[in-house]
């Protein structure tokens, strides 16, 4: 499956979570590499999500920012599928 393909589910799961706010960052020349693919903000919570097909490698730039969102009290996870996304729904957060 492609990221974007994995993308697309992700999207339309975070669309139906009631009082979750999601949207997609897109890169290219005005964006800030690094960024996470998708960032969702959930119960007053900041979430970011890295979207990798199961081979995707994350590149250091882009652990390194999830790092500082880390460091700054947000969450942010690597995930592969749908279901790691419903997962961490959850099971991690409230």
């Amino acid at each position: 499956m492609k990221e974007a393909d994995i993308v697309r589910k992700i999207m339309n799961y975070l669309k139906s979570v009631p009082e979750c706010f999601a949207w997609k960052e897109h890169g290219g020349m005005y964006g800030t590499a690094g960024i996470p693919d998708i960032i969702a903000c959930y119960h007053g919570g900041f979430i970011a999500f890295e979207v990798k097909t199961e081979t995707g490698r994350v590149t250091a730039l882009q652990e390194a920012t999830m790092q500082k969102i880390r460091k700054a009290g947000g969450q942010a996870y690597v995930v592969r599928s749908l279901e790691e996304v419903k997962s961490i729904f959850e099971e991690v957060l409230p």
